[in-house]
């Protein structure tokens, strides 16, 4: 078997059937598994999508073990000679395997292969190819040098925006939403670190694949990740989970560093969740509501039906094609387009903030966004 995928999912539903398709598309021709692990979302999320999907492999969890645990019950049962750790709401091509597996094949070095993730889009995630979170990268990450310099081999490091996303890099770090590995050395690491519950596991398992010998690659084969729309990065939550993974991370990797660097953390966590704080307040105080893109802008569908979608989704008035000025949400009929075909339209279409993209999941007759519901 030449392929193991193992996703956990939790409550998006529609996400999840959206990447299920998109794997399936890839997988075509190739002799592989897809294990699929609920962390008791809650919904009908596997019900749904087992229908739809009767030859991937469920495992229902019942309480939510967090994601390096699950992730873990997959993994040490994978059979392929590779092994793709995918999030739930992203979109791959065929490229991104064929690609992945090639590199692998002639690299014998590589041990894990990320891809050039965009969001929803089609703007490029920075998250794709990161280095090492040592004490110097991490204070210039938690006190904002690295936005202030963002070009900088020095203060820039954390996201590696001086290197190129466009060509092959050996990197660091690699995105838990996306890691190609090679199975043996997946299953010899003993998976992810169960001490992370959520954030952090990825940095920590990259860094393992490097002190055993191997490299980290970063590959510019596009694909979309619609990043996790119910985290909110500026949530008192999220700064401390984060930096709480951090600070196992340092424990047990950086153990010499601890009395310095758990200060410098802390300090982070303070002035985080006090900006947190403050923005919350303000919104409070000065209520207002913004129009979404979608309440404000006209439609554009793609399709070779747009009539029918049109009628489906109630949209009434609309393009048939871009206009080459002005703002437009976008809607892309996936009963036209393959899932390869959409994220290259993405790609090809990202405009600057003038474009927000939406795809219509035709066998659902459903508009799937990462900025509207998924319920």
């Amino acid at each position: 078997m030449e392929l193991t995928v193992v996703i956990v999912n939790y409550r998006v539903k529609y996400l999840l059937e959206q990447t299920l398709r998109s794997v399936e598309q890839a997988m075509q021709g190739m002799v592989g598994e897809i294990i699929v692990v609920d962390n008791l979302s809650g919904d009908d999320s596997i019900a749904f999508s087992r229908e739809l999907h009767p030859q991937v492999t469920f495992i229902e969890n019942q309480e939510n073990v967090g994601f390096a645990r699950a992730n873990n019950q997959a993994i040490m049962q994978a059979r392929g000679k590779f092994t793709l750790i995918l999030n739930p709401d992203t979109i791959i091509t065929p490229r991104c395997l064929r690609e992945g597996i090639e590199w692998m094949n002639t690299h014998p070095e590589c041990g894990a292969i990320g891809a050039r993730m965009m969001d929803g889009n089609g703007v490029f995630l920075p998250e794709s190819k990161r280095s090492f979170p040592t004490p110097w990268v991490s204070f210039c990450k938690i006190f904002g040098l690295s936005k202030l310099f963002p070009r900088s081999p020095l203060f820039a490091r954390y996201h590696l925006r001086y290197l190129s996303d466009l060509v092959p890099q050996c990197i660091d770090i690699l995105s838990g939403a996306y890691m190609l590995c090679r199975t043996d050395v997946l299953q010899q690491l003993r998976g992810f670190d169960e001490d992370f519950f959520m954030y952090g596991e990825d940095i920590d398992l990259s860094y393992r694949i490097v002190k055993a010998g191997y490299q980290n690659w970063f590959l510019p084969t596009p694909m979309v990740h619609y990043k996790g729309e119910s985290t909110h990065k500026d949530s008192m939550r999220y700064v401390r989970v984060f930096y709480d993974a951090m600070l196992i991370f340092y424990r047990k990797h950086f153990p010499r560093f601890n009395v310095i660097f758990y200060p410098f953390v802390k300090l982070g966590v303070l002035i985080r969740a006090g900006m947190a704080m403050a923005r919350r307040l303000i919104k409070r105080l000065v209520p207002t509501r913004s129009k979404t893109a979608n309440e404000l802008w006209p439609w554009v569908i793609v399709s070779d039906k747009p009539n029918d979608v049109s009628q489906r989704t109630g949209i009434k008035t609309f393009e048939e094609s871009i206009p080459t000025t002005g703002k437009y949400n976008v809607l892309i009929d996936d009963g036209c387009y393959s899932c390869a075909q959409v994220v290259d339209f993405i790609r090809e279409h990202s405009d600057s903030g003038r474009l927000a993209f939406h795809i219509f999941a035709d066998r659902h007759g459903i508009i799937i966004s990462p900025k509207m519901s998924q319920s």
